[in-house]
């Protein structure tokens, strides 16, 4: 065998190798449950708000799917989402962390969420058109709760104003410390003026869907106790 032909080789053995590797990590949720402590302070606390870039609802995380989250998280490591908190966190984090985080929180849920095929509610006329135009039902399923593809986010009755903070952010451009890069999502946002983005995720956020923020004990207990 050639010097070429070793070096293809090499790498097709590399390649495989890899993939494999990547196929047998697989989510712990029960391991999860000692990585969970950065995740809670912020997403186990009802009605918690994040201050920056501006004051919203820290988005419900319980009952997302496996593969968003893991894929969020990847999101956040590489960069193409900037948050310097949730960077900081996704680059404390292996591979085998995210992958445990994802399913813990994918099944982090209380009672039996069932869901019709078609949204809860009825969009009013300009909501229907904003849908139409950004051809949202395509991505995230009719009801908005089973996206065509499960690294997509369900979005029915995640938080309005997070929904709107997060909208916006694909439109941010050239800032080290703002914005999201995900060519389908930089492509639809723009397409909105911001009066737009607020009508669709006030619409969005009051469907019925399968997000939940679970408490912890010791914070239930500490609203109990005032």
């Amino acid at each position: 065998m050639n010097k070429r032909w070793t070096t293809i080789f090499a790498l097709l053995v590399a390649s495989a190798t890899g993939a494999v590797c990547a196929q047998e990590i697989k989510g712990n949720a029960k391991a999860a449950e000692g990585k969970v402590a950065m995740c809670i302070g912020c997403h186990g606390i009802v009605g918690y708000k994040a201050s920056f870039p501006e004051v919203y609802q820290v988005p419900k995380i319980s009952g997302q799917s496996e593969k968003y989250i893991d894929a969020a998280l990847h999101a956040y490591k590489k960069g193409d989402r900037k948050h310097p908190t949730m960077r900081a966190i996704a680059d404390s984090l292996s591979e085998q962390d995210i992958a445990d985080l994802a399913a813990y929180y994918a099944q982090h849920t209380v009672g039996e969420t069932k869901l019709a095929d078609k949204p809860s509610k009825v969009p009013s006329a300009e909501v229907a058109e904003l849908l139409k135009k950004g051809t949202c039902v395509s991505c995230h399923g009719d009801n908005f709760s089973k996206p065509l593809d499960p690294s997509y986010a369900k979005l029915g009755g995640q938080h309005p104003d997070y929904l709107y903070a997060a909208l916006k952010s694909y439109t941010v451009e050239k800032n080290a410390r703002i914005g999201r890069n995900h060519p389908i999502m930089v492509g639809m946002a723009k397409q909105l003026t911001h009066a737009e983005m607020k009508a669709l995720a006030n619409y969005i956020g009051s469907l019925d869907g399968p997000l939940q923020i679970v408490p912890e004990s010791r914070f239930r207990s500490q609203q109990a106790a005032n």
